[in-house]
């Protein structure tokens, strides 16, 4: 089966190499006939950009979403973690950014949109390499690829600097650079998800006074929440 030609330009130069100089007048039949092998080339290209696309469309689709529910499994696994609850506790007096980090979590498993990146953006810049994961893997799951591309950077510059911190989850996060869409990737291996019940989370949340920031009213994590933390993450 011949293959597709792949540009305009291979297409005319097909045409150029079958043509042959005519022993008699060039008619209108000959040049209607020529038309049409053009046509077909041209219509067998868009197909194929056609179907080339949807595939792409396919590809990224399947990425965001095995994004959203990666992020989804390190972000119960995080509020799963035994120093969790100790962590926001200890958040309301000295601001640490491990208690911002579980924080998040527990407000991303509630509500995605509830102000979840606002912490995990706080965390990670104190060094926090699984916020800075968490980062990548949220601007994936909508398809903000740029932002994403900045979060694996970001992933790689600590993991190079050897940051030391807190790292709830037993996982590894490598900066690669052969990724075609993103240019700069991030590979990760996640512990088994475990579930979390989910009501128990929203509830805790709903009953945190938003606070006005840059970003605009963003909930933040309290003494009092930590002792709920019992409820989000049963043994």
């Amino acid at each position: 089966m011949p293959r597709t030609p792949r540009t305009i330009n291979e297409i005319l130069r097909r045409a150029r190499a079958r043509a042959r100089v005519p022993r008699s007048a060039y008619t209108r039949a000959d040049l209607e006939t020529a038309r049409k092998t053009v046509a077909r080339g041209v219509k067998e290209l868009r197909w194929e950009r056609a179907l080339d696309g949807a595939a792409e469309l396919s590809r990224a689709a399947v990425r965001h979403e095995r994004a959203a529910c990666d992020l989804r499994t390190l972000s119960r696994a995080v509020i799963r973690d035994p120093q969790a609850a100790g962590r926001v506790a200890a958040f309301d007096d000295c601001r640490e950014p491990e208690g911002a980090l579980a924080f998040a979590c527990l407000l991303y498993v509630a509500e995605p949109d509830s102000g979840a990146q606002f912490w995990w953006e706080y965390a990670a810049g104190a060094g926090s390499v699984t916020a800075a994961l968490c980062l990548y893997l949220l601007h994936l799951s909508r398809g903000e690829l740029r932002d994403a591309r900045h979060w694996a950077g970001q992933i790689g510059d600590l993991n190079e600097l050897r940051w030391d911190g807190y790292m709830p989850v037993d996982h590894r996060a490598e900066r690669v650079d052969a990724d075609p869409l993103l240019s700069t990737a991030v590979l990760y291996v996640l512990p088994p998800g475990r579930a979390v019940p989910e009501e128990a989370v929203r509830d805790a949340v709903s009953r945190l006074v938003a606070t006005d920031s840059v970003v605009g009213p963003v909930p933040r994590p309290t003494a009092e929440l930590a002792l709920q933390w019992p409820d989000v993450a049963p043994a």
